[in-house]
């Protein structure tokens, strides 16, 4: 009964209590409520890649790649076959993670950055692709999904709030994926492989099918959270979709500065970066230019060198979770 009414849990239970009832104090059209609906999307999308990237130790600076895919394939269907974007979203999903599987074949033989770089090369294939076929996908003017007033069927909404529910909707459905996989066989094998993959093959983990698992089912939910920006946003090209930068380095970005491999890792890493982004392009961007990405990559780097371990290492610190670890090791 402690487990289950554990400081951790009580933590982000109260984390989505808060996040369900924000909107109700904010405008429903200004620009706060947007601010909040991205820093729950970047945290699902941030925690989409803690699975590959913290569970099993597998840096990817390419799920730009699927969060791609996930956008162009529900918008491609909406706009060519009046598919909704509900089942797009389904489509993306699949698109996305058999190209995870294809991806993972010669990439999983890599080691360290040379795994990182195979699939940061894979998400500019991409985005080359994208912009060369104007016909399909738009080139580089990009797609606009058109305004239809409210259609919850077709995922469409008057109300930024409708949008943000939906958000934090997404983001508890990947946290408790996240969940169900750390607590479950496959994280034990999984970090097995983190540690040492070479002895976790001794002992008998299948490794390329562990990763395998993780990578796609990783892919197919950072391509949920590709469809919901396009909807969310109404436009995207392939320079912002399948940005490094924009997607790829920032979603990474937002988990180890929040904690690796951990549950509330993106949750913290998202509150920590988005609004301070924000506030930097706010305050700064007026100044000069380039001083706002300046000030905010200097916190940033800050905020690793004073913490590597994530901003969750403080919370590990607390008497609530050391009492925890030494109950689950009978210390």
């Amino acid at each position: 009964m402690r487990n289950l009414f554990s400081p951790s849990r009580a933590a982000l239970l109260l984390f989505f209590l808060a996040a369900a009832l924000l909107p109700l104090a904010l405008d429903p059209r200004g620009h706060l409520i947007r601010v909040a609906a991205m820093v729950l999307l970047f945290a699902a999308m941030a925690q989409s890649w803690n699975i590959v990237g913290g569970l099993a130790n597998q840096i990817s600076l390419g799920h730009a790649a699927f969060f791609g895919l996930g956008a162009y394939t529900s918008t491609l269907l909406f706009l060519k076959l009046g598919v909704t974007p509900w089942i797009g979203m389904g489509v993306g999903a699949v698109v996305a993670g058999g190209a995870a599987a294809l991806l993972s074949i010669p990439t999983f033989r890599l080691k360290g950055h040379y795994f990182a770089l195979a699939t940061l090369a894979f998400a500019e294939v991409m985005r080359v692709i994208a912009n060369s076929l104007g016909d399909v996908t738009g080139g580089p003017v990009g797609l606009s999904i058109p305004f239809m007033g409210s259609q919850p069927a077709l995922f469409a909404f008057r109300s930024v709030a409708s949008y943000y529910w939906i958000i934090l909707g997404l983001l508890v459905a990947v946290c408790a994926v996240f969940h169900l996989l750390a607590s479950g066989a496959i994280g034990y094998r999984l970090r097995a492989v983190r540690e040492n993959e070479a002895a976790a093959e001794v002992a008998g983990v299948d490794t390329f099918r562990v990763k395998l698992t993780a990578s796609v089912i990783s892919a197919a939910l950072t391509a949920v959270c590709g469809t919901v920006f396009a909807q969310f946003t109404f436009f995207f090209d392939p320079d912002s979709i399948f940005s490094l930068s924009g997607i790829s380095v920032r979603m990474a970005m937002i988990a180890i500065v929040g904690g690796l491999g951990t549950l509330g890792g993106p949750l913290v890493g998202a509150l920590f970066l988005i609004p301070l982004e924000e506030m930097a392009n706010a305050v700064l961007s007026s100044q000069a230019a380039g001083l706002s990405q300046f000030a905010f990559g200097v916190i940033l780097i800050g905020a690793i060198l004073i913490q590597p371990r994530g901003l969750m290492a403080y919370w590990l610190r607390t008497p609530w979770a050391k009492t925890r670890r030494a109950a689950a090791t009978g210390a």
